[in-house]
Parts: C-alpha cells; structure tokens; sequence
C-alpha cells in the first residue's frame, strides 16, 4: 500500500518545483515507509512512498513502460495482476518485474481508459503518457483507496492519496466549504466529491478523470462502474444461494492471500469479520494471525465472541484491551483525516490496526456485510415508514404528521412503543428525508439550532440532504430496501468507514483488504431479491443461513454490537472541563459559523444529564481540533 501525489501544468508548460514536490511526497511517509521516488520532466511530476507487499525487490515506483513515455504512481492492489500479465504478454508487451503495478501502463497502452474496467482490487493511480500529453487518474469501484485534487491558478493540477499533500501548495486556498461544513454536521463526514475546502475535490468511487495538454474547460470525472441492483431471479432456492455465496466469498478471499509479507485478520467476534477469518482458515494450512481490541466496559466488549472463533479455527490471536478512557487521540486523529471527522469508532479502529502491525503488514476485514446483505437496523425501521408513506400522499402526511410530532413530547427514557415523536417526523418528510433522518449524525432542527444566523444565510437554503437526493437521481432500482443500500454504499461505505481504516491503517503502515467489497461479490450480492438479505426484521438473512455451518448460532444471531466508545460519560467525567472550554472556546465562536448561546445549551443539558448531545459534542471536539490542527497547519 502506498501514497502518491503530484504536480501538472495543464498547458504542457511549467517547471515542477522538485523541493515542493518533494515535501508533498515526504508528507505521506507514513503511507509508503519502505522507500520513495519522484520523477519530473517538463509540465509534470509525480512522487509516490511504497510500501512494499508483492515483490520487494522490484516495483519501485514512479514506474515506467520499455522506451519511458509512460509513467505512473499508483496506491493499491490488482488481485488478477498475474491474469492480466499474461493477456498483455500474449499481445507483445514485455515487463520486467512481476509486480501489479507493471501492469497498469501495459493495460493504459493496450486499452487505453477502459483499462480500469480490467481491473479487480482497490486502485487509485496517476497515469502520464508523454506521447498522449495525457494524465489519467482512476479510482477503484468501491471507493477503497482516495484520491484528492484540485485545479489551482496558472493551469497548475495537484494531487495526493490524503488532502494533507495538496495542502503543502501553497497556492491551495485553505476556505472552507459552507455546504461541506453543513455536510458534515449532516454526516459526520465530508461526503464525495467534496472536501472541506472549496478548492479541493474527491475523485468519486468507479470514476476517472482525463486531463489533455491544452484542454480549455476544467475536465470532470467520468462514471466507468456502478452497483447493478438487478435481480436476476425471483425465484431463489436458498440452499442453492447459500451455496453460492459462500463460493463466492471464498474465492474473494482466496485472491487476497497473496502476498509476501505476514498476513492477517481483524477478528471483531461479530459475522462479517469471523466469516473472513472463517474463510481464510480454510484456505490455509497455517493458523491466521487474527486480533482483536477488547474494552473493560461489558456493555461495549465483544472479546468472548472473538474468542470463540478464534478457538474453533485455532488462529494465533492477539487481544489489547483499551483504556476505557482512551480520548488521548482527539488531535491525532485530526492530524490523520486532515478534514473534520466525527465518527468516534476511529479511536478503536486507530488502536487494532496499530496492533494488528506488531505482527502483520497486510489484514483482511469484513467491512460491507452490512450495505452488501442489509444488515443496518435502520433499514427494518425504514421500511415501515415506508409502507405508511405509500398509504398516504404526502399534503397529507406533512401536515398531520408534523402537527403530531409538535405535539407529542419527546421521551428518550421510555420504552421504544412509547416513542413516537421521531417516527411521526419521519412520516411528515418525504422518502429521502425520512431516510436521512435515520442517518443524521445532528439531525435538521438541531442542525439548524446549531448555526448562527450569519453561517445559515451562507449555506443559501442548502441542506444535507441533497447528498442523498444526487444519488437517488442515479440509483438504478426502485426498491425501498435496495435503493437505501446503494445510498449507504455511497456515502456512509466510503466516507466513513472506508475513510476511517485507510487513515488508520496507513498510520501504521498497515494494508488492509476487504474481500466482501470485492466488486464481482458486490455485484452478484446486488441482484439477490431484497426479501432473502431482510427476512422478518432479521437482516443478512440470507449471509448468515449460509455461514450456520461455519460459525456458532451465538455469534450470528446475537444483537449487532460495532465499536462503540462511551462518550456520553466521557463528557460528564474525565472530558467535562475540555468539552466546556473547547465549545465556548474562541476558535469556534469567533469562526461565525455557530450559535454561541446554543452552544453553552448543549454543553449545559449534556452535563447535567437532561440530555444526550454526545453526537454533537463530538461533532464539535472534532471540528474544533480540525480548525486547530489542520488549517492552522503550516506549509
């Protein structure tokens, strides 16, 4: 796994600052810390930091083709690499290494853009054909690996693997984005295409983008792949699926065993990662190097589910167990997202991919379970609505339901039945906004709280929605279970959770491989009929029947647990004073952006236990630290 970035002058004219080029480079040490290599020529230069998983002693990049007019840095893995060299050996290209990279510029030469179509694994790559005046960048399907950019004054292109590279330009204007801020806050990310600058742009999932020596207008990214979502059979056998899918995921993991470096697992005790480990366990003669984080807290502690799979398929596993108080991490993790970042499972992801490193250099993970067969509660709660919003056009449903949910009170502490008031504003909202709803990290009326009016009139009536509604105009079903898990692929998927282990694993110097997103397995898991992965509130129905004879009852029908951090008594114990002195402090009120008097509220409910405001809070330590740390950051 590596990082890459660099410098182009769109007019084919311009001298790369080889020190400039150079800093942007070093500052991805952490990506690449094997080794590093830069090449410039006039009009380009392209600096990459490796490190090394296939073929140690060769792939060193910036990597050529025979006569050196095609160049490229690249940051990922090609699984079918070796099928691939193959092709492209029996149509006359020679190649000196055996290492994936290699393939990429005999695949741009032989099939020119559609070569990303030829690809199976996580990429994001910068391509330059010196007799095309050509840069090509392309990104992998599911949005594994980043990539930023960001056209700058005088024709000048700069790229990177994190944002942090393209900061060190100094021409990069460092403004904020009002609607990424509002995004973000909707969120709890920054969803692509945006950054938290203006200036700065996210390649999106499955795209590329061309830029040609003297082209007049700004190119914008082209579309090469999207998730089908067409069933391709109404009529299942389960038994037969089953069989299938478990094929499948074997064969997934297979691919992503290569590799000449110790190889691992993330073992969570939940399904998706102990169906990986599962599977590797069978592939394999050794036993897997597997770890897990343990937390004191019983509430939020998965070790003994861990436990069990670990035993059963008799892996050489590692527990760590974190300081329950383990908020030490706030202006790290700033440092390591480079935008403001909120999901507070970043600290526990952090700490087992830094232990994972102690004895692996590659893990494999079980991220996208849950968007590939529905394993989100919120989808069985999304669906009643659903149902209701069909009943009942919404003139109607706005009106009656928003006057209900006026006046019903909200009660936290009762039992969910008596909890009306959320779901009576979910029916008042139409489809999109009822499922934003369910995904808000700071919902709309305390969004709206939460800005000043200055900020508000900035964002010039625009809300976080319309992420949500972007992808609804592409998304090619109409079912209400498969259409919320194209959005979530879309946005939470990559955004954050993909987001989240690729900050924290390159931290480390950790590559982790995701098998379940392999984009062959997303595919077909698309086209499985809705009812067979949500089958009578029992989600990844269909994943689970057919891991029964991999895995215990135990741990695939048990509460769906994630990593969770306690911050609600964090921020009326260890963290009171810092969470008080950080929301009134200057750096967020004298920014404009929010509503001083609200602010002390938050903090003054929280604190005193009248309300729940740890998703804001932390929203807010997040934001602050990125307003510290980042944009306060020097060249």
């Amino acid at each position: 796994m590596c990082g890459i970035s660099g410098i182009y002058f769109c007019n084919g004219h311009g001298e790369v600052d080889r020190e400039l080029l150079l800093r942007m480079n070093a500052s991805q040490f952490h990506r690449g810390p094997d080794e590093g290599g830069i090449h410039i020529e006039p009009g380009v230069g392209l600096g990459h930091r490796r490190l090394s998983i296939i073929d140690l002693n060769n792939g060193q990049q910036p990597l050529f083709n025979e006569d050196g007019s095609v160049v490229v840095v690249y940051n990922g893995e090609i699984y079918n690499f070796e099928e691939l060299m193959k092709e492209l050996m029996s149509l006359g290209h020679v190649f000196g290494s055996r290492c994936d990279t290699e393939v990429i510029v005999h695949a741009w030469e032989e099939w020119g853009q559609d070569c990303v179509k030829k690809f199976r694994g996580m990429f994001a790559f910068a391509l330059w054909d010196r007799n095309k005046r050509t840069l090509f960048f392309a990104r992998d399907r599911l949005g594994i690996k980043p990539l930023y950019y960001a056209f700058l004054p005088g024709n000048k292109l700069v790229f990177g693997s994190e944002l942090k590279a393209l900061m060190v330009h100094p021409e990069l204007r460092r403004e904020i984005d009002p609607q990424s801020v509002e995004d973000y806050f909707g969120f709890g990310y920054v969803p692509e295409p945006r950054t938290i600058f203006r200036d700065a742009k996210k390649l999106p999932p499955g795209h590329s983008l061309t830029v040609k020596v003297g082209e007049s207008v700004s190119p914008r990214p082209q579309q090469y792949w999207d998730i089908p979502f067409q069933t391709t059979s109404l009529n299942h056998n389960h038994n037969e699926t089953g069989i299938e899918l478990i094929e499948r995921l074997k064969e997934a993991v297979k691919i992503r065993l290569v590799a000449d470096v110790p190889l691992g697992a993330f073992l969570s005790g939940g399904v998706d990662s102990s169906a990986v480990v599962a599977m590797m366990s069978e592939l394999t003669n050794k036993p897997v190097n597997t770890c897990s984080i343990s937390f004191g807290d019983p509430a939020f502690n998965e070790m003994q589910y861990a436990a069990q799979v670990a035993e059963r398929y008799q892996t050489s596993h590692q527990v760590e167990e974190v300081d329950p108080n383990d908020f030490n991490l706030i202006d790290t993790l700033a440092d390591l997202y480079d935008e403001p970042f909120a999901d507070s499972s970043a600290i526990p992801t952090y700490r087992v991919c830094g232990l994972a490193r102690k004895n692996v250099t590659v893990a494999l993970s079980g991220d996208g379970g849950d968007e590939n067969f529905a394993g989100y509660r919120r989808y069985q709660t999304y669906l009643a609505e659903e149902r209701m919003r069909k009943i009942a056009p919404v003139g109607f449903r706005r009106p009656f339901f928003g006057l209900l949910s006026q006046l019903y009170p909200k009660a936290n502490w009762a039992p969910h039945m008596f909890r009306a008031k959320s779901t009576f504003e979910a029916l008042a909202r139409d489809s999109v906004e009822g499922y934003f709803d369910r995904v808000a990290l700071v919902r709309d009326p305390l969004r709206r709280h939460l800005f000043s009016p200055k900020f508000r009139s900035e964002l010039q009536g625009y809300v976080a929605t319309e992420v949500l509604r972007q992808h609804i105009d592409k998304c090619p079903t109409d079912h209400p279970l498969s259409t919320v898990q194209y959005l979530d692929i879309k946005t939470n998927l990559v955004g954050d959770i993909l987001t989240k282990v690729d900050r924290a694993s390159m931290a480390h110097g950790l590559e982790v491989r995701v098998p379940i997103l392999d984009h062959y397995f997303v595919e077909w898991a698309s086209g499985l009929p809705p009812e067979i992965k949500l089958d009578q509130g029992n989600g990844k129905h269909i994943l689970k029947k057919a891991l029964e004879p991999y895995l215990p009852n135990q741990i695939l029908y048990r509460p769906k647990m994630g990593f969770a951090v306690p911050l609600g008594s964090w921020f009326r114990g260890p963290l009171r004073k810092r969470v008080r002195d950080t929301l009134l402090s200057s750096n967020l009120t004298d920014s404009g952006m929010f509503n001083q008097k609200f602010l002390q509220k938050l903090v003054t409910e929280h604190q005193e236990s009248r309300r729940d405001h740890s998703a804001v809070i932390w929203s807010l330590l997040m934001f602050e630290a990125f307003q510290r740390r980042v944009l306060e950051r020097p060249l």
